[in-house]
């Protein structure tokens, strides 16, 4: 088993910044293809950007490239999303996921283990 616990959400201003940290517990996660995904009110939970294990070979939503970034830090066991110049439209509880396909999938049937999600809103 893997526990996820997400952290850094918040309320941000347009145009600002944040990190989300995703920690994980149970087993090691370096084999782990790890993702971060999102669901605003009424929608759909929608991927957002994965790491692989092994490689760390990223994918990005064609909505955040250029604005986010996903990383890892397998020696602690933690997964990032830094998040620049925020929009109203990326308002939303961020869910950090685990996958033991190890790829950088933006299926989220291949994520095994989800974590409880953190609150991302952006004012206008």
């Amino acid at each position: 088993q893997v526990q996820l616990v997400e952290s850094g959400g918040g309320l941000v201003q347009a145009g600002g910044s944040l990190r989300l940290s995703c920690a994980a517990s149970g087993r090691t996660i370096s084999n782990y293809g790890m993702g971060w995904f999102r669901q605003a009110p009424g929608k759909e939970r929608e991927f957002v950007a994965a790491i692989s294990g092994v490689s760390g070979s990223r994918n990005h939503a064609d909505s955040v490239k250029g604005r986010f970034a996903i990383s890892r830090d397998d020696a602690e066991s933690t997964v990032y999303l830094q998040m620049n110049s925020l929009k109203p439209e990326d308002t939303a509880v961020y869910y950090c996921a685990a996958s033991s396909f190890g790829t950088s999938t933006k299926t989220i049937s291949l994520y095994n283990y989800w974590g409880q999600g953190t609150q991302v809103t952006v004012s206008s």
